[in-house]
């Protein structure tokens, strides 16, 4: 026990020369009380006094009666009485001397201190050593009578790193009303303090609250840097008030000392002789309403686990909010994946960092910005690593490097930190992988997008159990479908340990065999024929056929690579690409040895000339082509050649068009291949539409239905109906235009030609136009120009533009401009629906045909 006068050098200083009679009087009456209950003086000094006690009722007991001898005694003046603060603490101490010496004795003294004049406080180790039963002999029985212990809360005293729950002892004779303990109160949490602000993620912060509130154990699962630990922090800052046993916070990765010890260390509890320290914790947790958020799991997956199944099991009020690259996978436990940041949140992050990066000064780049945002993937560690590269690069030039993310954001400089760099982020999960689950993770590295399980399947014996692995430990994002899909970080740190490994060549030549084989499911039916060419169904594929076509050009099998060419020329040539393709063709063309087969080549030549934009360079390849199919005695190929460099409607005068035509339609006869003639006849029938010869292009367009259905290339796009419908509009036969324009609408929309598409909806409006429409016309039309970027035919230019001045003339300038805006803004899908459903002429007013059905 440790005593003092509260304010005894006021008191003093108040009664001078009577102070001395006051403090004599102080200490007779403490001695007096003391010794009657066993108190032992070890030390007085001044105002106070050092007492040991052999047992924790007596030492109580001697306080309380000194506090009633001290409010009775007869004091020379009422405002002279000496108000004592006591204090009590229970623990072992080695005797030295007269004296003990121990840390608890220093407990006891810090006890004392945080006392009020005439207050008795004491530990919760005296408290807990109070009996409650006395025999009725002993005075401590007697005096103890009535007493009673008020928890005062935990309480952090001066010198002591841990929590003490103190307790007042209250009596009758005793005051009771007394302001807090003078000593700062325990924390209720340990949360750091944030060092810079947390930006976005307010939807998720709810959503995170909302679970936490109905749910025990709640984990946040997400590949590194994905923002789990701040967002984790910062709902619990939300969450605080509703934990009256507070919120704390330990991580894994830096639990050196156990993860036991690390949660007591941060609830200020001390280690016990004997007794294990998840003891300790169950018993001290067992009844506080409390949250315990565990940082990092995945750096000790099995012993996070127990940890929060021993708390979980005996702490009914105990709640977890755990963190880490997998989930725990106990009982009960409600897995959360954390998502990528918003678009908006992102580009607020990256801002205020850059911001912070460049000294606090502005930037007017916000465009770029936004573009580089986007091209982060919503990953916090990537942005925050982006923001320091601005220092650097501007924004637009590392966008443009984020091919390679690490190669982009990454230094050499960079610390040893899980989170100080990507590479470093994702070796630690790496690091983490049973063998299986790291080859797969590298042979699917070389994947452009998503993949299916049969692909996942077609990477290798037991793949189901690596991928889910790879899934479980957030490096693979499972998406609707169901598809697996890789980030490009992860990809881009996984392709640089296929070739640490040595197997990039054998990988990459399995991705190309895949994408041929994915090919020949596209291109050939069940039946064996070849499918009408789809840019809806080649869409999903192309960006791996792309890949593997610069695997072939750079090292691959070039044969491979030209069958892939010539798959993704259609899409090119509507979606772009041209100059990347004719890239990969020409290295194709160097790689191919002597024995190449003639026939691939002259493909080959006929798609990049297909793709050239200088007309020099398509002659120049079209000759290339000629010279290579007449080598592989291949009439087809001769025809299609001969017919690309023939046929040129806008370079030569109408005749020797025509003669071009109609040579190479023979020719096709001739040579038995037929249908290769298609090209021409639809280049004549566009040639006698222009001269107005109706008559002869919709013969010979009835005619070149049969050969455009022995051409799956040439299939979908529909170009005879397309032609029909323009012969039609020019005939002014709006019910036959109708139909046909409609039917090569649809086809070209099921199949992905999005030009062709623009380019019917262009002509359904001069439809609209023909038949009094004005106002839909001009509104298609407009509505048209939102395929900008698609491939559009210019051979019709001139009549969509006699239309429109004719719309001009009848609607005036202002009502036409205004109706050309408002299809232009409506979105390219809104204007085909618009266009589809337009009425059939035969359905409209004063309609000739069906009259008698309709009277």
């Amino acid at each position: 026990m440790f005593t003092d006068i509260e304010g005894s050098t006021r008191l003093a200083r108040m009664l001078g020369d009577t102070y001395r009679a006051v403090l004599n009087a102080h200490r007779s009456v403490l001695r007096a009380a003391l010794s009657d209950f066993g108190g032992v003086e070890l030390l007085t000094e001044g105002d106070s006094f050092f007492v040991a006690f052999d047992n924790a009722d007596a030492a109580v007991a001697a306080c309380v009666e000194a506090q009633r001898r001290l409010a009775a005694f007869n004091w020379p003046r009422s405002d002279a009485v000496p108000k004592v603060r006591m204090g009590l603490h229970t623990g072992y101490a080695t005797p030295i001397g007269v004296e003990y010496a121990s840390a608890e004795v220093h407990r006891a003294a810090r006890v004392s201190a945080a006392a009020h004049g005439g207050q008795v406080l004491c530990s919760e180790a005296t408290a807990l050593a109070v009996t409650t039963t006395f025999t009725t002999a002993t005075a401590a029985a007697e005096t103890l009578d009535g007493v009673d212990m008020l928890d005062l809360g935990a309480f952090r005293l001066r010198g002591f790193d841990d929590d003490e729950r103190i307790f007042q002892v209250l009596a009758p004779g005793l005051e009771r009303e007394f302001p807090r303990p003078r000593t700062a109160e325990a924390p209720r949490h340990n949360l750091p303090a944030e060092h810079c602000s947390f930006v976005g993620r307010h939807a998720e912060t709810a959503e995170l609250a909302e679970l936490i509130s109905h749910h025990r154990l709640v984990s946040v699962v997400g590949p590194g840097g994905a923002g789990k630990t701040r967002l984790g922090l910062a709902v619990a800052e939300q969450v605080l008030d509703a934990y009256p046993g507070g919120v704390w916070t330990i991580d894994a990765a830096t639990a050196t000392g156990g993860l036991p010890t690390a949660l007591a260390s941060a609830l200020g509890l001390r280690p016990e002789p004997g007794r294990p320290m998840i003891e300790t914790l169950v018993e001290q947790c067992a009844e506080r309403r409390m949250l315990v958020i565990l940082q990092t799991c995945d750096a000790a997956p099995g012993l996070t686990a127990n940890l929060v199944h021993r708390l979980l099991s005996r702490c009914r009020r105990l709640d977890v909010l755990a963190t880490g690259r997998a989930p725990l996978g106990l009982p009960g436990e409600t897995v959360w994946r954390i998502p990528p940041m918003a678009p908006a949140d992102a580009f607020a992050l990256l801002k205020e960092r850059a911001t912070a990066a460049r000294g606090g000064r502005r930037g007017d780049d916000d465009e770029q910005l936004a573009e580089l945002a986007a091209r982060l993937e919503g990953s916090p560690l990537a942005i925050e690593l982006a923001a320091a590269r601005l220092r650097l690069l501007p924004a637009e030039l590392l966008a443009r490097r984020l091919d390679d993310p690490i190669g982009a954001l990454d230094s050499d400089a960079c610390g040893e930190g899980r989170h100080d760099s990507l590479r470093n982020s994702l070796e630690w999960s790496y690091r983490s992988l049973g063998s299986r689950a790291a080859e797969l993770l590298r042979r699917l590295a070389v994947f452009a997008g998503p993949v299916d399980l049969s692909t996942v399947d077609w990477c290798g014996e037991g793949a189901l159990s690596a991928l889910s692995e790879l899934a479980e430990k957030s490096l693979i994002e499972v998406v609707p479908g169901p598809r697996y899909r890789m980030s490009d970080h992860v990809r881009s740190y996984a392709l640089r340990r296929l070739a640490d490994a040595g197997d990039e060549p054998a990988v990459r030549d399995r991705h190309l065999a895949w994408s041929l084989d994915t090919l020949t499911n596209v291109a050939v039916d069940t039946d064996g024929q070849l499918r009408t060419v789809s840019l809806t169904d080649l869409g999903p594929y192309v960006d791996e056929w792309q890949a593997a076509l610069r695997w072939a050009s750079a090292g691959g099998d070039v044969r491979s690579g030209l069958r892939l060419a010539g798959a993704l020329n259609p899409w090119w040539r509507e979606h772009g690409g041209a100059g990347e393709g004719r890239t990969l063709l020409t290295r194709l063309y160097e790689r191919a040895d002597a024995d190449s087969e003639p026939a691939e080549l002259a493909r080959a030549y006929l798609i990049h000339a297909d793709l050239a934009d200088d007309p020099a360079e398509r002659d120049e390849f079209l000759l290339r082509a000629e010279a290579a199919a007449r080598r592989a005695g291949d009439p087809a190929l001769l025809v299609r050649a001969l017919g690309s460099r023939r046929i040129r409607l806008d370079e030569h005068g109408e005749e020797a068009t025509e003669t071009s035509c109609r040579s190479v339609i023979a020719e096709a006869e001739r040579a038995g291949v037929a249908t290769e003639s298609l090209p021409a006849v639809l280049s004549l029938a566009e040639l006698f539409w222009r001269r107005g010869a109706l008559t002869e292009a919709a013969e010979l367009l009835g005619s070149a239905r049969q050969l455009e259905a022995g051409r799956p290339e040439d299939r979908g796009r529909r170009s005879v109906d397309w032609l029909l419908g323009m012969v039609a509009l020019r005939r002014g036969d709006l019910v036959a235009a109708h139909d046909h324009l409609v039917v090569a609408l649809r086809s070209r929309l099921r199949h992905g030609f999005r030009g062709a598409a623009a380019d019917a909806v262009a002509a359904i409006a001069a439809r609209c136009a023909l038949g009094g429409d004005a106002v839909s016309a001009t509104v298609l039309f407009g509505g048209a120009e939102a395929a900008r970027g698609a491939r559009r035919t210019e051979s019709f230019g001139a009549f969509w533009s006699e239309q429109q001045v004719a719309l001009r003339l009848a609607l005036g300038d202002a009502a036409f401009d205004a109706a050309y805006a408002d299809g232009a803004n409506l979105g390219f899908d809104h204007i085909v629906a618009m266009a589809l459903a337009i009425q059939h002429p035969d359905l409209e007013d004063g309609a000739a045909r069906f009259a008698q059905i309709v009277r």
